[in-house]
């Protein structure tokens, strides 16, 4: 059989469903979704196999401008993300008015002299006759290698848009094992998974400035995993809303974390959770790096 590979970067604005686009297509779920702007902080890699070509999708944290060293970090992230791969898939909103954020990515493509596709994300929310303006406002920016319209929440499209990725395949040996759908370790999807909680229990800056460290994470004779967890916040009053009254609030974002682990992992999960204080960490460059957000 002759083997191929495509690797295709997803980049788009904050909150465009990259990383519903990277699960759906993957057919689990390997990246935090929330409907927080930058959920998704470091590059993620989701494995594909279809016949004899593997696609190796990575989903990247939305371009924004950034306010924080971490916030630096991400958007550096979405610039080397789309060099050095064999296509680019620029993710957008069914909205004939491109904003700075898609304006700077089409930029970057040009830099970089590299095949994209238009994927335009959430078909469902408009009526069909809107996406030609939107085609032809993106068709004068960039000459596109091809434009697929998508519902990634509702799985529409996919089929034709993996024949588009398709395209780019080249001959070569799998980068990944077969079995294998993401390269993300297991300490880092528990450590996600539980950040995913805290965004959608959390308001305001509360989430965003949060972090999660796994102290421990190891399988007993039993087959349960024993999972502790450290949940790092920039404030002491972050903390308090964190924790909740009497810990209601701690125990019901552990609670939803401990299902979802449980879900993927395919094991019962015994999972622990603390909170701590680090001020300002998103401008420390060492706890960002310790945190794993490093390049």
């Amino acid at each position: 059989m002759n083997e191929k590979t495509a690797m295709i970067t997803i980049a788009g604005r904050p909150n465009v469903g990259k990383s519903t686009l990277i699960n759906a297509l993957v057919g689990e779920k390997i990246a935090i979704v929330s409907h927080k702007p930058q959920t998704t902080r470091s590059r993620i890699y989701g494995i594909v196999n279809r016949d004899e070509t593997q696609f190796v999708f990575l989903d990247t944290p939305g371009f924004h401008k950034p306010r924080t060293r971490l916030g630096s970090y991400m958007v550096d992230v979405v610039k080397e993300s789309v060099a050095d791969v064999d296509a680019v898939m620029l993710l957008v909103e069914p909205i004939a008015n491109p904003g700075p954020q898609e304006l700077g990515l089409i930029e970057q493509l040009k830099a970089a002299d590299i095949p994209a596709i238009l994927v335009i994300n959430k078909i469902d929310t408009v009526e069909k006759e809107a996406l030609l303006e939107v085609i032809a406002v993106y068709s004068a920016l960039y000459d596109f290698s091809a434009i697929v319209p998508i519902s990634a929440k509702n799985r529409e499209g996919l089929d034709v848009l993996l024949d588009e990725c398709a395209e780019f395949a080249v001959d070569g040996p799998h980068l990944f094992p077969d079995d294998m759908i993401t390269d993300q370790p297991e300490r880092q999807i528990a450590a996600e998974i539980l950040r995913e909680k805290l965004l959608w229990c959390l308001e305001r800056e509360v989430p965003h400035g949060t972090a999660v460290e796994i102290e421990r994470f190891s399988e007993r004779e039993d087959g349960v995993l024993e999972v502790d967890a450290t949940i790092y916040c920039e404030k002491a009053s972050h903390k308090g809303i964190i924790i909740g009254k009497h810990g209601e609030m701690l125990k019901k974002i552990s609670t939803m974390a401990r299902v979802d682990c449980e879900r993927f992992f395919g094991s019962k999960v015994f999972l622990q959770t603390w909170v701590k204080v680090r001020e300002n960490w998103r401008d420390n460059a060492r706890m960002i790096r310790n945190f794993g957000y490093d390049q």
